[in-house]
Order: C-alpha cells, then structure tokens, then sequence
C-alpha cells in the first residue's frame, strides 16, 4: 500500500501471445484463447525475453461501487527498465483505465523493449489509483496552490516564482542537460545485456546495462530513434500530501518521442519535514522515427495535480523508506549506484 495507490502483484503463470490488444466487447480470456501462443509457469520464476509480448493475470481483483473508478501505472523501476506494461478489464476498450463498478479480473501487459527480464509470482510491476469524481486542478486552482505551497524548486532549492512557469493543463517540466557532479546528463541502454532479476536491489553494475551520457561544451546532445534513455527534470518536483500527481504527455507535435512510462508520484514525493526542496523527476525516453536534439530547459512533459479525499497518514519518502524519494539521475532499485572509472 502506497499513500494514494496500491502495488498489483503478478499471478503464478504468464501467457506468450502473438499481439497486444483490446478486448472490445469480449471478455479479456475469450481474447486469450485465439492469441495465447504457450504459458510460463511464474513459481519460482521465470524468464520473460526482450521484444515479446505476455499477458500476467494479476493476483489482485476489483468490486468497485458505481461512484469509483481506476486508473494504472508502471511502477517507478518498471518504468526505468523500459517495461512497457498497461493494466486489460473484460470488455473495455482502454487501457490502464478501469470502468466504475467493473466487478471482475484484472490482467497486465508486459513488454519489456530494452533488457531480458526475470519475474516471479508475487512481484509487483504497477500500481493502481481510485478515483471518486474528477480529483484533477485547473491552471487556476494550481495557481491557488502554488502560491501557498511551491510546487517546482531550482538546484539550490529555491522555489521557481508562478510567473517563470508555464501553465496549461499543469505545470510543464523542461529537461535537464547539465548534469550531476561527475557531468553526466543521462544513461542510453545499452542492446544485448545480460538477464535482469526483478527480484533484486542494488545488485547489478550499471556499466554492463548503460552507457553514460557526457556534458560536453561544444557538442549538443542528440538521441538517436528506438533507443531508451534516462534523463531528468529541470526543475525539482514538491508534492504537498494532500495531493497526488501525474506527469503526461502534452503536446505530440512538439517531438516524435516519448518522454516518460512511469508518471504518478504519491503524496509527499520530494517534501520533506520542515522544509519543501523537491525531487528531480527522472524521464524515461524513447525518440521515434528520427535523431531527437535535446536542450537544456526544453519542455518534455507536464504535471497535473490531484486533490486526495484525505491526508494520508503516512507520506511517500522517509514514512516509507521510499527507493526515489531524494533521486537525481537515478537508474532503477536493481543497479549500484554508478561509479566513475
């Protein structure tokens, strides 16, 4: 249990299958028995290839009144590892959206682009959020907000005054190209890696995944098509705890890329006791059909606010020793922090 969302656990088989889909008007197992290529048995684990696609029944069902529905999302290291998941219900036609009042399973799509992945039954790959009406701020409630609780901050922890942030349908994030202490700006995945162990945490030398992106003065940073990269946020991110929030995607015709798997931050992310100095957001991209040049403050995303119904009594980050709650450029739970040679 996260203070706004709850952790989906893998049921104990997994099925092959030849395609993603939507269900339509038909259940998700009618779907299954025409694309269902062979199963894989998750107990004790099992080893899910880079590039095919598998549906993972989850452990989890939802009985939702008629007044709630649900919505899914990558968890932050899913999200990191280019795993590509979203949550399938009987006869919707969305994905990673549940109907309120659907009474029934609930099934994942897992398609894990840059690295062989090994899972098991009981792993926790995405996360689920309930909703009762619309939770969503407008630009003037944000504003509302902002002026009593910062919600962007600078590298000195400084918060970013409302006049230098634009606003439209929340508060859009520029992307970070100066980059840490040791001038890194960003890891590239690397092609032809070794298996990773869901299972694990701080258990992998990141060298043998990623290649590290330098700073350079006079040459600009340009990604190059299908491959993935971890970046960061300009801007550090404060979420207050009675909110919640959701990076999205704003505006397709300003790059043919994508800019993030995993976008929820519970209450509480990147504020801490006594004082709000926020966290980097860390942008999980993947540039499509041509090289991509990236700038530094070049705007990639954009966060929305989401009233919760209460306070949580615990907080996303110390109440939770939370993995990213005090995150730079950070690579998923699974790696060792990098090092320099």
């Amino acid at each position: 249990m996260q203070p706004a969302s709850l952790d989906l656990r893998l049921g104990p088989v997994a099925y092959r299958i030849r395609s993603s889909f939507l269900p339509g008007h038909e259940t998700v197992a009618e779907k299954l028995a025409t694309l269902t290529m062979y199963e894989i048995p998750l107990e004790p684990s099992a080893i899910l290839e880079r590039g095919h696609v598998y549906l993972i029944p989850l452990l989890e069902e939802l009985a939702l009144p008629p007044s709630i529905h649900a919505k899914a999302n990558p968890k932050s290291s899913t999200g990191r590892l280019d795993i590509f998941t979203r949550v399938i219900t009987d006869a919707h036609q969305r994905f990673d959206d549940v109907r309120p009042g659907y009474y029934g399973q609930l099934y994942l799509e897992v398609f894990s682009r840059s690295f062989t992945i090994k899972v098991h039954a009981g792993l926790s790959l995405n996360q689920l959020r309930l909703f009762l009406g619309h939770s969503t701020l407008d630009d003037t409630a944000l504003r509302r907000l902002y002026a009593v609780e910062p919600l962007l901050y600078d590298d000195h922890d400084q918060p970013l005054p409302l006049e230098a942030i634009r606003l439209d349908g929340g508060l859009f994030l520029g992307v970070d190209t100066t980059g840490n202490h040791q001038a890194i700006v960003g890891y590239k995945a690397k092609r032809n890696s070794d298996i990773i162990d869901l299972a694990h945490v701080g258990f992998y030398e990141p060298s043998a995944f990623w290649e590290p992106l330098y700073r350079t003065m006079h040459r600009p940073l340009i990604l190059e098509p299908e491959e993935f990269y971890i970046l960061t946020s300009k801007e550090k991110v404060c979420v207050p705890p009675a909110y919640a929030a959701e990076l999205v995607a704003y505006d397709p015709g300003s790059g043919e890329l994508r800019t993030h798997y995993a976008g929820f931050f519970d209450p509480g992310f990147g504020y801490r006791r006594g004082a709000r100095h926020g966290t980097k957001a860390v942008l999980e991209v993947r540039p499509h059909d041509v090289p991509f040049l990236v700038e530094d403050g070049q705007l990639f995303c954009k966060l929305c606010l989401e009233k919760t119904v209460e306070i949580p009594r615990v907080t996303y980050g110390t109440d939770l020793n939370s993995h990213y709650q005090f995150q730079s450029l950070t690579l998923s739970k699974q790696f060792l922090p990098w090092k320099t040679p």
